[in-house]
C-alpha cells in the first residue's frame, strides 16, 4: 500500500496531501479531546499506535510501484473512530518513511488517505452497522478490519490509476491495478481481521470498562467485567 517517495507526479501528490491536512487537524483535535476527557487512554492510544505501526512495517513487494501488507488502522478505528485513527497511521507513516524508506514524505498525502482515512471510516462504519444490527462482537471487528484493510487497497488501486491511466483510461487502469492488489490482499486482510479478534477480545477481558466509557464502541458488558 505504501507508494514510494516520488512515484506520485503533479498535482497527485500534492492533491492527496490537501485532502489529508485538514482530516489530521479534527484528528489532533479529537485526540486532545478523549485523553483529556479520559486520561487512561493514552496507553491504549499508545498500544493501538504500535499495533498499527508492526503490522503496516511489513512490506511484501508488488509490481505496482507499491507493496502489500495488512494495515493496522482498522482496529484503531474500531476503538477510537476513523479520526483518531487518522493521526496514528501519519505518525506511523512519517517514522517509517523517515526511518525505513518504507514510503515517502511526498507520497504521504496519498498513503494516509488510503491506510489512514478510507480504511478506517470503512472499517468504523462497518462495525457501527454490525453493532446496530446486534452482530457478535467478534464477527463485527473481523467483518470491520478486514473491509477496512481491503478497501484501503481500493483506495491505492484508484490513487494509482488517477495518476497513470493507462491509453483505455483510467477504469481499464484501476481494474489492473486492483487485480494486482486484490489476489494478494485478501489473504493478508482475512489474517488481520482474525488477529484484530485476539487482540480486540484481550482489551474487552481487562479493559472493558475502559473501552466502554471510551464512547465510540458500545459495550454495556463490558462493565462487568472491570477496567
Amino acid at each position: 500500500m505504501h507508494i514510494m517517495e516520488g512515484f506520485l507526479p503533479s498535482p497527485w501528490w500534492e492533491l492527496w496531501m490537501a485532502i489529508m491536512i485538514p482530516i489530521e487537524i479534527y484528528g489532533i483535535y479529537r485526540i486532545s479531546f478523549v485523553t483529556k476527557n479520559n486520561p487512561k487512554t493514552k496507553p491504549l492510544l499508545a498500544l493501538v499506535g504500535a499495533f498499527i505501526f508492526v503490522l503496516s512495517a511489513l512490506k511484501l513487494p508488488s509490481v505496482t510501484g507499491s507493496c502489500s501488507h495488512p494495515t493496522g488502522s482498522g482496529l484503531a478505528a474500531v476503538i477510537f473512530g476513523p479520526a483518531i485513527a487518522a493521526v496514528l497511521s501519519m505518525i506511523v507513516l512519517v517514522f517509517q518513511a523517515l526511518l525505513l524508506a518504507h514510503g515517502g514524505l511526498t507520497t504521504l498525502g496519498a498513503n494516509v488517505v488510503s491506510m489512514g482515512i478510507v480504511g478506517p471510516i470503512v472499517a468504523y462504519g462497518t462495525w457501527t452497522i454490525c453493532k446496530k444490527a446486534k452482530v457478535n462482537s467478534s464477527f463485527g471487528v473481523f467483518l470491520a478490519v478486514a473491509l477496512g484493510d481491503l478497501l484501503t487497497y481500493v483506495a491505492t488501486s484508484v490513487q494509482l490509476a488517477l495518476a497513470f491511466p493507462t491509453s483505455a483510461g483510467f477504469i481499464d487502469a484501476f481494474a489492473k491495478f486492483g487485480t494486482v492488489f486484490a489476489v494478494t490482499q485478501i489473504p493478508l486482510a482475512i489474517a488481520e481481521g482474525i488477529l484484530a479478534v485476539f487482540l480486540f477480545d484481550f482489551l474487552v477481558k481487562y479493559k472493558g470498562k475502559l473501552l466502554s466509557t471510551i464512547g465510540t464502541i458500545n459495550l454495556p458488558s463490558a462493565l462487568k467485567r472491570g477496567d
